[in-house]
């Protein structure tokens, strides 16, 4: 998609400096962009390299705003977040439609505009927002409902059965529990490949607006998950745990069931929660079990010493 400078400041909200009317398709790095193409800077020492560049227009931030330069310049004052902002206005997003390929159930509402890669399969009953975009080989059970420009990477299933099974303790054999509730998907949500969330048991799974999901990702049974929470990949979240609004979480993180994160938490990454724990305190927690990173770094330390003195003797 094409756009001039003029149109992507009015869009992104920043400033023009100079020249408005040239016209822009992509975006890229500083040593890559070409004449076509929207750059950035977010440090007063990189300017002269990005002005010096082949790009064919550049946002920065407040200190570049009284810089002689004949390139089209724009002043914001978040230059990366206007320039994720712009990257999508000229990447135009997947083109709406349903591939040949997907099988699509009758029964399934989908929304205005919605896009359906290759292979992909929506059940019956399955509601789709207007504006999402479903990858290929996407797999979307019934009991499913996805809100507005929800997207969805490839090879991730969304309502699959929780694991939950009752063991009989005369025979030692186990029965599956009943897993028919729905799973329910807010507003622009991202979610990545191979991320895997199952529908709740008996009620729901929830996934706030705004959350973003990183590659094999899986999400258990009647979890609820707040808004603008941030997950990294390979992250594991079994039955029945909350976490709040804005929380983030590196890779590798593993909550047991009945876990409780509140909102300002950041887990590290691999660190461990197990069950019936609650994490209240706001800022970074680290380990397995997962505790403030103050403490987690002075028990690291302790152990170190005693393991030199243990060396020492």
């Amino acid at each position: 998609m094409s756009m001039t400078v003029r149109q992507i400041a009015d869009a992104t909200g920043a400033r023009i400096v100079t020249d408005g009317a040239s016209s822009l398709s992509g975006v890229a790095s500083v040593s890559s962009a070409g004449p076509a193409d929207l750059i950035f800077v977010e440090d007063e020492k990189l300017l002269p390299e990005a002005l010096a560049s082949r790009a064919g227009a550049l946002i920065a931030g407040e200190f570049a705003a009284n810089t002689a330069t004949s390139k089209p310049l724009l002043i914001a004052r978040d230059p990366k977040l206007t320039f994720a902002r712009a990257a999508a206005l000229l990447s135009g997003g997947q083109a709406a439609g349903i591939h040949p390929s997907a099988v699509v159930h009758p029964d399934a509402k989908l929304g205005a505009d919605v896009s359906v890669g290759a292979c992909a399969v929506i059940e019956a009953g399955a509601v789709i927002g207007e504006g999402s975009r479903i990858g290929p080989n996407v797999t979307i059970h019934s009991r499913v409902k996805l809100g507005a420009r929800v997207v969805v990477q490839a090879n991730s299933v969304l309502g699959s059965d929780g694991f939950g099974y009752v063991r009989d303790p005369a025979t030692g054999r186990y029965t599956k529990f009943p897993q028919v509730g729905r799973l329910e998907i807010g507003d622009d949500v991202e979610i990545g490949a191979g991320c895997t969330i199952d529908r709740g048991a008996l009620d729901a799974t929830i996934i706030g607006r705004g959350s973003k999901l990183d590659n094999l990702v899986h999400v258990g049974h009647n979890v609820r998950i707040g808004e603008d929470v941030v997950i990294a990949a390979q992250t594991g979240i079994s039955g029945s745990t909350v976490i709040e609004d804005g929380v983030l979480a590196g890779g590798q993180v593993g909550l047991a069931e009945h876990v409780v994160i509140k909102r300002g938490v950041i887990l590290g990454a691999q660190s461990g929660v197990p069950s019936n724990k609650i994490l209240r305190e706001p800022g970074v927690h680290w380990g397995t079990p997962a505790r403030p990173l103050k403490q987690y770094l002075r028990e690291l330390a302790q152990l170190a010493r005693l393991t030199r003195r243990e060396q020492e003797k």
